[in-house]
């Protein structure tokens, strides 16, 4: 593999500091033994600078090692899960600066500090393997940390798109037509688009659409419904016009090969959310509900339909509006989903605005709280047979006594045969909150008293309980066991 300059340098210091403090020496002592300065030394064992070969062999002498170890690229158990790092090259893949990081100061922290960096990079190697976590989880959950660090909302992407309305002179105080976004990709891109039905190749029958680069091809799929249509013109036209090459070609996604195509999806798919729910007039909408004093389910619904898009892009849309134009920056986004007839609920998506909210994902198979508005939607949308069935309640966490509005969609998964999930935001209550959101004061909301997970939560008499309490009962035996031991210790101090 072609490692670059920059990590064999990182990689000869890392190596030359391991031998000299392995031989108790320090940098001045080997710097009297070699004649060489110990600013020179310092900037090899950081990685700034890689001897010559004349040097390389002086250094070899006065440690007592061999040439061949040490213009090794390999690195011995100690350091080796760094090394597997570097050369994999993910810290490549993915632009730390996003993050604030400079590859410089990356550098810089692995070289003062290799043993506690390394067992950093062994525990997230582990934590990995424990959880199965593929290359492309560990991409989406970079992506997810980078849209919370930004509260989800990116002003240069709004932007872009209000000079793509101007330039195509697209009015953003209504709802654009799919007739106006095929006929962008048509005559300014010179798309060609031709219905398939994937459904008669089963490998195909999760995908909605492909793209052919070469002859400019978009295949749709023949069951696909308008929003979902509207979603995948809009995003190709963002792919155009935000010239974003390095891209996904399959509705939904199979793989990614680099961080590059997680990000432009992103991008891709943040763009065509903007034109599809053009702000200003998703506030105004936003603001006319809030100001019903006794909203009801119906008119929410209204409100995601008057736009012609699934309730996910809705959701998301949520998500980088009302912490911007609202000042509610504590929300949360789950996608939860559900096999008809099983008694299994997984989190598919999750984003959290500001903090880590209550109702997060967990990998070891715990049963989330069936008082959650997330599963409610879902049972009572394949109860009463509807293609979409919305709720809202107050959740308030048994733990930490925090309370959330929280809203939910379920409608049939669109990927993935005889599943339904559900889409939800929740909005942490607080002053501010209640500021907007007058009508929770009136109490036509339902307020549940709910947990996370079965397992951890200690509510008494829960008839929606799908499993023992196990993992509480634990920690309060260890509790137990612990305030004894520390009597015992006293009695004996």
């Amino acid at each position: 593999m072609d490692i670059e300059k920059d990590y064999i340098k990182l990689i000869f210091g890392l190596k030359l500091k391991q031998v000299r403090t392995q031989k108790n020496l320090s940098l001045f002592g080997l710097a009297k033994l070699t004649n060489l300065s110990k600013s020179y030394l310092n900037e090899i064992e950081k990685g700034k600078k890689y001897p010559k070969t004349d040097k390389i062999l002086l250094l070899c002498e006065h440690l007592e090692t061999s040439y061949d170890q040490m213009v090794s690229l390999k690195l011995d158990n100690n350091l080796a899960p760094i090394g597997e790092i570097l050369k994999s090259g993910i810290l490549k893949e993915i632009p730390l600066e996003l993050f604030g990081i400079q590859e410089a100061d990356l550098i810089d922290i692995i070289a003062n500090a290799p043993a506690k960096v390394n067992a950093f990079i062994s525990t997230i190697i582990e934590i990995a393997q424990h959880y199965n976590l593929s290359r492309e989880s560990f991409f989406l959950a970079a992506l997810r940390s980078y849209q919370e660090a930004h509260s989800n909302y990116f002003e240069d992407l709004e932007e872009k798109v209000i000079a793509f309305s101007k330039s195509f002179q697209i009015n953003l105080d209504s709802k654009i037509s799919i007739e106006e976004l095929e006929a962008i990709l048509k005559e300014e891109y010179d798309y060609k688009i031709k219905e398939i039905a994937f459904t008669d190749q089963e490998a195909l029958e999760d995908l909605r659409s492909i793209y052919v680069p070469k002859s400019k091809t978009l295949l749709l799929s023949t069951e696909i419904d308008n929003p979902q249509r509207a979603f995948i013109l809009a995003k190709e036209i963002a792919y155009n016009y935000l010239n974003l090459s390095d891209r996904l070609l399959t509705f939904s996604w199979i793989k990614f090969e680099n961080f590059d195509q997680v990000l432009h999806n992103f991008y891709a798919s943040y763009f065509a959310g903007a034109l599809l729910l053009p702000r200003q007039l998703v506030v105004n909408k936003i603001n006319d509900f809030l100001n019903n004093e006794k909203p009801n389910p119906e008119e929410f619904v209204a409100l995601i339909e008057s736009f012609e898009v699934s309730p996910e892009s809705f959701y998301q849309r949520l998500t980088n509006l009302l912490p911007k134009d609202f000042h509610l920056k504590n929300l949360f986004f789950l996608r939860m989903s559900h096999k008809i007839g099983s008694d299994f609920y997984q989190i598919k998506k999750e984003l959290h605005i500001t903090n880590q909210q209550e109702p997060h994902a967990n990998e070891t198979n715990e049963h989330y709280c069936r008082r959650w508005v997330s599963v409610k939607t879902i049972d009572e949308a394949i109860r009463q047979n509807k293609p979409h069935f919305f709720d809202a309640q107050i959740s308030s966490y048994v733990h930490s006594g925090n309370e959330y509005l929280v809203f939910s969609s379920a409608t049939k998964d669109p990927f993935i045969k005889d599943n339904i999930r559900s889409i939800s935001v929740g909005i942490l209550i607080n002053p501010t909150m209640k500021k907007k959101f007058k009508f929770i004061e009136g109490k036509p909301i339902e307020k549940r008293i709910v947990g996370v997970t079965c397992e951890t939560c200690d509510v008494k008499d829960c008839l929606e309980r799908a499993a023992p309490p196990i993992a509480l009962e634990k920690k309060k035996r260890h509790e137990n066991t612990d305030a004894v031991v520390q009597q015992f210790i006293t009695q004996y101090s």
